[in-house]
């Protein structure tokens, strides 16, 4: 896909800094982070390795790394209750002032802004329809070290109810990101109908990019993982959406 000049990453993912409200990171909530290593390390050729903070040594998330650059974290539930899911996280220079703003018109704070080692700050949020997404101010860690190639990040889709209401809240919350002069954005909102049961609750999917859908879905359930949608056309490519061997969704797309 084209690149999203709202951030200070190149095609293919050189440091630097991500414009407000642009998707700049996401993480997996897992039980088993050795059967998580074990499944994406097959799927999308990821090593893993602790994350470049020495205050984060005994925290137990790993970084995922796509030919050396951090592409994901897999990072283990700390309550079994917790849901095995992905986030998507936009960057928030001002992260208090965004989940003010958020608050303000509409949205909710799950976890208020909390420090990630020296790496960063982040919070978790949701939108007026309940949907829970991350929001990361960058300390010593920015974000993806690469992106929209095979097996990186490429999209973020929300599946919502009311597309109305949700394209004001975004439009409003994240605007240069998604309609400034220079947007191009990697981010889209859908009706939940277009590919899942009506009464599904409003959810992101987490895209990652591969070479043939047909020949990764095959891989996803040949590691024990599970065909939720797909493959099916979009405006953006051909997706499908999978769960992985521990029931966390994501998405698979051939652009």
């Amino acid at each position: 896909m084209a690149e999203n000049r709202a951030s200070g990453y190149g095609e293919g993912g050189a440091a630097g800094a991500f414009g407000e409200g642009v998707p700049c990171w996401v993480d997996a909530q897992l039980g088993d982070l050795d059967a998580g290593k074990r499944f994406y390390g097959e799927l999308f050729g990821w090593t893993f390795t602790e994350p470049d903070d020495p205050g984060m040594a005994h925290g137990g998330a790993l970084w995922a790394l796509k030919d050396g650059r951090p592409v994901a974290a897999l990072t283990p539930k700390s309550d079994g209750r917790m849901p095995t899911v992905w986030t998507v996280y936009f960057a928030a220079p001002d992260i208090r002032r965004t989940t003010g703003r958020i608050i303000a018109v509409g949205g909710q704070v799950v976890m208020a802004p909390f420090p990630v080692g020296r790496l960063g700050t982040a919070a978790l949020v949701t939108d007026p329809e309940g949907a829970v997404f991350g929001l990361w101010q960058a300390g010593r860690h920015a974000g993806f070290g690469a992106r929209h190639t095979p097996s990186t990040f490429v999209w973020a889709e929300l599946y919502a109810r009311d597309i109305e209401t949700v394209n004001s809240f975004y439009g409003g919350l994240f605007h240069e990101a998604l309609f400034g002069p220079d947007a191009r954005p990697d981010f889209g909102r859908a009706p939940v109908s277009d590919v899942f049961p009506a009464e599904m609750p409003p959810h992101f999917v987490v895209h990652f990019g591969v070479e043939d859908c047909a020949v990764a879905v095959r891989t996803v359930v040949r590691l024990g993982g599970r065909v939720q949608a797909g493959p099916f056309p979009t405006s953006y490519g051909v997706a499908a959406v999978v769960s992985d061997n521990q029931g966390a969704s994501f998405a698979l797309l051939q652009r």
